[in-house]
């Protein structure tokens, strides 16, 4: 099995000016970055049908926050889906994610196989045991 490293915690949001400004200069953690994702790749990785998103990378001292606007938003889901606002997922990084992938056992449910976002970084999503999303990328 591969050795995992945290690499962020991410929170969905609505607003992504809104989050930024409220961690920024309420919570006063530094942005580290901000893009955009999108492309067959990413929607496939995340289990969203034409998905793209909005991001913020902030430090917290040390650990990295991630905040991310969706597009479509999605209405409350029962699943937990990464396009609602409230939602959070661990990430977590490997050197090798298809080595990582081929060695979960069989009844972790996963979103997708490994896929290539058009930034570049592979990624999947696992669920934990009650249902946690979990974030597993190489970059």
């Amino acid at each position: 099995m591969q050795d995992l490293t945290a690499h962020h915690v991410g929170l969905t949001v609505s607003d992504l000016d809104r989050a930024v400004e409220f961690y920024r200069d309420t919570l006063g953690l530094d942005v580290l970055s901000r893009f955009s994702v999108g492309g067959e790749g990413f929607a496939t990785g995340v289990g969203i049908a034409g998905a793209s998103a909005d991001f913020a990378h902030l430090d917290a001292d040390g650990a990295r926050v991630e905040l991310v606007e969706y597009e479509p938003e999605s209405d409350r889901h029962p699943e937990g889906r990464l396009n609602k606002p409230g939602v959070t997922h661990l990430g977590l990084e490997v050197d090798d994610l298809d080595a990582f992938y081929a060695d979960l056992p069989d009844d972790v449910p996963t979103i997708s196989e490994p896929q290539t976002t058009e930034s570049g970084t592979r990624i999947c999503f696992l669920r934990d045991p009650d249902g946690h999303l979990v974030e597993v990328l190489e970059l």
